[in-house]
């Protein structure tokens, strides 16, 4: 007989429970993801992909997960609602995001990543694939749309599964598949001669990064390995991360320092000396490297990119990975190749298959944290300068960015009106009370993401809510390091006073 069921409108949903869609998936509290919240939220995927005709009766959804001690609790509910719906749940493991969405593509089905990406782990997140990559913008409206059906005996008063799901064996095919993308598309023992720290911590990329650069010839040190979950933030790097790299470059003779987020998706990678780079420097000199056309980068990346006048289109998007999908997408529909995509966060996409000197690297359109030191690295050694001289080949713009923790995102949308209203001497006039003391005159206001003001001097004060977590970030950017900090430190404070 068919089990009673309850009706459950995702939107409602949201709201009661606190999980939302942010910037990428949808994400909240560990304590608020219950297995019929996580549960809930597949089945609206699911039903979703029946809809847009992008899953076949019978067919498999990968899923994998990062290190956070809240995982494996969520892939079983998420499993579970896969196979109740009449799918296989295929399980790759702890693996990076860019992994787990690889073998999908190539195996032409959907797949879903548990993880919260570089945030504390008292949260965490569900990320969703269509078949041919990241579900956008119109993909999550449709699923907050969604209504579903959930038997009531599957769940109890406090939605913990009443038979929790028991996840299948684990298959090292996406994990083996990603580590040889990598490996065919660069030169045999290209990083002879190299020595390459990896900060492992708590990244699912760990093993990975470390697997590559020695099976292309680098000798790799690994550092820092860690059985709890750290929240390294490529973004807002930590002052601990900033002094491990330091003490490490120190400690050993090394050509660089490389890590990743908790999932894998964004890189880190230092010079010499244990100076982490910037991740939207970075992603220009991938860029480089691959001999990209056409790119899509989000407003609030480093204006160098337009300055090396190495690029035939630049386009600049909405922060996020969805918006910069979009973006390269469009390039592509209007014939451009080489199109390519990074953020601010230092995650690297490629929407155009890459080929150099007869080795293809397919496309990847994900944020990717894999790419971009093995590019770095390699140009460097091919220039036969270390990575600090080859960060001097850039036009010297210089970024810094911090941010205000526990700051509600309807709050900073409350502080933030004043400065984009549809008046644009308005909103000069109100951010000149702000910052026009500390930093001159204004020369215009970009509301494309947030609030980016530019002064008369090209400095740039860049204020918005985080999409993920209860923070408002502030990027700054100057012609020297020291100005873009000092500034950063004024903003700041400015800001505090918002509190």
């Amino acid at each position: 007989m068919t089990q009673p069921c309850k009706d459950i409108k995702i939107s409602t949903l949201m709201q009661q429970s606190g999980v939302k869609f942010g910037t990428s998936g949808a994400r909240g509290l560990a304590t608020d993801m219950s297995d019929e919240v996580c549960y809930a939220y597949t089945l609206a995927f699911i039903q979703h992909l029946q809809h847009i005709n992008d899953l076949q009766t019978g067919s498999s959804i990968a899923i994998a997960g990062d290190f956070r001690p809240s995982t494996p609790k969520i892939l079983s509910a998420v499993a579970m609602a896969i196979h109740d719906s009449g799918y296989t749940p295929v399980y790759c493991g702890f693996i990076p995001t860019p992994a787990i969405a690889c073998y999908a593509m190539s195996q032409q089905i959907p797949c879903i990543m548990v993880t919260g990406s570089h945030i504390p782990d008292d949260r965490n997140g569900i990320k969703f694939y269509k078949s041919t990559g990241e579900i956008l913008k119109d993909d999550e409206q449709n699923m907050c749309a969604q209504t579903v059906k959930i038997a009531h005996g599957n769940f109890d008063e406090d939605g913990n599964a009443n038979t929790p799901y028991t996840l299948p064996a684990t298959i090292n095919d996406a994990y083996t598949m990603f580590v040889q993308r990598y490996i065919a598309f660069l030169p045999s023992n290209c990083f002879q001669g190299k020595t390459v720290a990896v900060y492992e911590h708590s990244t699912v990329a760990r093993d990975i990064l470390g697997e590559i650069f020695e099976a292309l010839g680098a000798t790799v040190i690994r550092l820092g390995r860690s059985e709890h979950f750290l929240p390294v933030d490529t973004e807002a790097i930590r002052p601990e991360d900033i002094a491990l790299a330091k003490q490490w470059a120190d400690q050993y003779d090394i050509d660089c320092v490389v890590s990743a987020d908790g999932d894998g998706d964004r890189p880190l990678i230092s010079d010499e000396f244990g100076n982490w780079l910037r991740g939207d420097v970075a992603g220009i000199l991938c860029a480089q490297y691959l001999h990209a056309q056409s790119i899509a980068t989000p407003v609030s990346c480093n204006s160098a990119v337009e300055k090396s006048d190495w690029f035939e289109h630049i386009t600049r998007t909405r922060i996020g990975s969805p918006f910069v999908i979009d973006t390269m997408n469009n390039a592509l529909q209007q014939g451009h190749s080489h199109v390519v995509g990074y953020e601010a966060n230092g995650g690297f996409l490629t929407a155009s298959d890459i080929d150099i000197e007869s080795r293809k690297l397919t496309a990847l359109p994900t944020r990717d944290a894999i790419i971009v030191p093995l590019a770095i690295l390699l140009m460097a050694s091919q220039k036969g300068i270390s990575i600090a001289k080859l960060l001097q080949t850039l036009p010297q713009r210089f970024t810094s960015s911090g941010r205000l923790k526990n700051f509600p995102t309807e709050l900073s949308e409350e502080k933030l009106s004043p400065l984009k209203t549809s008046f644009p001497e308005k909103n000069i006039a109100a951010a000149s009370v702000l910052f026009g003391e500390a930093f001159g005159a204004i020369h215009h206001i970009d509301n494309t993401d947030g609030i980016r003001i530019t002064f008369d001097s090209e400095e740039v004060v860049h204020l918005r809510p985080s999409g993920n977590a209860p923070e408002l970030r502030c990027y700054n950017e100057a012609d020297s390091n020291e100005r873009a900090e000092t500034m950063n430190q004024t903003c700041m404070k400015i800001l505090a006073s918002w509190q």
